[in-house]
């Protein structure tokens, strides 16, 4: 897949972009592609979940269902991108750390199959420290949410 030239002003990210912008790799790369991007307030990531996912081969055997905490981890790395793009290029393939995750349920199964919508949303950030909310879509379906804080290393 080739960047779209801008793509990164227009609140886009593609894998090659996603993959600058956070040290994340398979197989514990949870998001695909970050649309709608608005810097400093939300971002929607989209993360396909295949067979071929690692994790299907033993959660569970002939039922598959996505993880909980790798759900979440979607949310974080789609924030991550969020956080990245908002303070720009220099904070590029800085690591971002979560540091608590509240409330989080889970209302409904994520299979083979199923695009993940992961929508977060900046609730608030001071000095290196951001706070997210965030919900999982399938097909418009809440799958999950969670509020989590993270922290952006300096390099």
């Amino acid at each position: 897949m080739t960047e779209v030239a801008g793509a990164d002003k227009l609140g886009v990210a593609d894998i090659g972009r996603i993959m600058r912008m956070i040290p994340h790799r398979y197989p514990m790369l949870m998001v695909d592609k970050v649309v709608d991007m608005v810097p400093g307030e939300s971002a929607i990531g989209i993360k396909n979940v295949s067979i071929n996912e690692p994790f299907f081969q033993g959660h569970f055997p002939g039922q598959p269902v996505m993880p909980g905490v790798l759900i979440i981890e979607s949310m974080a790395q789609t924030a991550a991108v969020l956080v990245v793009h908002t303070l720009g290029s220099e904070a590029e393939g800085r690591l971002v750390y979560f540091m608590s995750v509240d409330n989080a349920r889970f209302r409904r199964p994520v299979s083979p199959g199923d695009s993940m919508h992961v929508h977060v949303t900046k609730e608030k950030s001071r000095g290196n420290v951001w706070k997210f909310a965030g919900r999982v879509m399938v097909a418009d379906l809440l799958c999950a949410e969670a509020n989590f804080a993270a922290m952006i290393l300096d390099k």
